[in-house]
């Protein structure tokens, strides 16, 4: 059920103008795990008292998950349709969840069976939860209301009916258990009070709302809906502070850090964002599907992210204790006995010795020559640094397309290097002649008739010019030099040499 990927070391970012500390806290975490549910994760709910086990609602089920488990260690399956908003109660032990068929049920975490079962609601109930007492659960509906229920009696206490359209967003006031927020698609959010009936504020957010959150001192009240995510002053009667624009899409979720209260949203557009105190995203976590649902465990240890293609991102922050083990598995050495094993072995006078058979790597023109490419050998051949730096190899390469016999389409197809070809190997007088006289044969008929190929060879006719008088330079050179090397032979040697006796001759002559 669980699909894993593996680990990846990130070297955090030095402090800088773009950098801030901010920005490293929520560097800090690992790669994600992916847990594959068996649909779209409409709501992630952590549980607030430890082992802080988080409720993962997804199609007709309600599974589980502990902190570091990729199965569920409880699931809850008595739904007949879709599950919408599975939440926990303030202790842990119950958890409350709407369905598209308009029934609210309750479980008890250690069972299966629901223990109330709260009718009333016409249409579908996508948000649920308990009031800060934990005697009383709140429901909105796409009846367009908003009820209250009893849990011990599973009675319904009240129903409000201010909204015009479905009602898609729900947070109850933690510090006074007679408030909760509500948001519509009618683009409003309000602020009941249970002791008046009615509401008691509402802002306009200008979109269909798709999430409410209220800050931990309930100053101050998040509402997301269409690319918007704008922060209401509730202390002020409900202005507008900040209005943010940093997604492409649909913002579906937001929550708030443990740590620094940061706030973090999620989008259609497939990236969360993390905003610090002054609402300047500080850093972004990318997803491959579209997120519908998102939670931060308590103490930021986890951050979760649901998303339309039923992949539940599981993120697990990284601690010191982490970092020291990555960086003690360093790979291991080899041991002493390694270096030291065979350093005295003798072979006895009977031993066989097999010897390894050194493998041979063509060179590139072998390989061609080997392949019958020989326009491409030869182009490989006269490469500017092989002609230059190892006209042998030139050399070779000519002389094997001559014994084949195709120097001659060799070269039709690479006539304008040939009388550079033929400059290069002036040394080389045998394989020089066997290129002009196929040089010749290739193009005397079209002597005439080419500009290109008349000056090429009347350059190659001024360097033959210039190495001629060179190769008669050096021979005037060469008697010079037997002229030198004769003269400072002593005279008494001579007269010596022609004393010597006949005899004489044919033994000097053999020493």
């Amino acid at each position: 059920m669980a699909s894993f990927k593996p680990t990846k070391v990130q070297f955090l970012p030095k402090l800088g103008e773009n950098v801030t500390e901010d920005t490293l806290y929520w560097k800090n975490y690992k790669s994600p795990v992916q847990i594959k549910e068996f649909g779209a994760i409409t709501k992630i709910d952590f549980s607030p008292l430890p082992p802080h086990n988080y409720a993962v609602t997804a199609s007709t089920r309600i599974h589980v998950y502990g902190l570091h488990s990729q199965e569920p260690i409880r699931s809850f399956t008595r739904f007949r349709d879709t599950a919408y908003g599975g939440s926990f109660r303030g202790d842990g032990k119950l958890l409350v969840a709407g369905s598209e068929e308009g029934l609210i049920r309750l479980f008890d975490i250690s069972g299966r069976v629901a223990l109330r079962q709260f009718t009333g609601h016409s249409k579908a109930v996508h948000m649920t939860s308990f009031l800060s007492d934990g005697f009383r659960v709140v429901s909105g509906s796409d009846d367009l209301t908003c009820r209250v229920w009893d849990v011990p009696s599973a009675v319904e206490l009240s129903s409000i009916t201010e909204h015009t359209d479905y009602i898609r967003a729900l947070a109850p006031s933690k510090l006074n258990p007679d408030l909760f927020v509500t948001g519509s698609y009618d683009h409003t959010v309000k602020v009941f009070d249970m002791r008046s009936g009615s509401s008691v504020m509402t802002m306009q957010h200008g979109h269909p709302v798709e999430c409410v959150l209220l800050y931990p001192s309930e100053a101050l009240l998040v509402s997301t809906g269409g690319r918007y995510v704008k922060i209401w002053d509730l202390l002020k009667g409900g202005q507008e502070l900040v209005s943010l624009k940093n997604h492409h899409k649909t913002v579906t979720c937001a929550c708030l850090s443990s740590v620094g209260n940061k706030l973090l949203t999620g989008s259609l557009d497939r990236h969360v964002k993390v905003y610090n105190s002054s609402y300047k995203v500080v850093h972004n976590f990318d997803c491959d599907a579209s997120i519908l649902s998102m939670a931060v465990a308590p103490d930021d240890e986890v951050v979760a992210v649901g998303m339309t293609n039923g992949v539940l991102s599981v993120r697990h922050r990284k601690h010191k204790k982490d970092k020291e083990t990555l960086t003690s598995r360093r790979r291991r050495g080899p041991s002493y006995r390694v270096f030291v094993k065979g350093k005295n072995f003798v072979p006895r006078q009977d031993d066989f010795l097999v010897s390894k058979p050194v493998k041979q790597y063509l060179r590139k023109y072998d390989k061609q020559l080997k392949s019958f490419e020989v326009s491409k050998a030869l182009d490989t051949a006269l490469q500017t640094w092989t002609r230059t730096s190892k006209p042998e190899v030139t050399v070779a390469v000519i002389i094997e397309l001559n014994r084949r016999g195709t120097l001659k389409n060799a070269l039709l197809l690479n006539y304008w290097l040939t009388v550079n070809i033929l400059i290069v190997l002036l040394w080389f007088s045998e394989v020089f002649y066997i290129l002009k006289r196929v040089c010749v044969d290739l193009y005397q008929q079209v002597l005439h008739q080419s500009p290109v190929v008349e000056r090429q060879l009347q350059r190659l006719m001024e360097v033959l010019g210039r190495e001629a008088e060179l190769q008669q330079e050096l021979l005037q050179v060469l008697g010079i030099l037997d002229t030198l090397f004769a003269s400072p032979t002593p005279r008494k040697e001579v007269a010596a040499l022609a004393a010597l006796p006949v005899d004489q001759g044919p033994q000097l002559q053999a020493a």
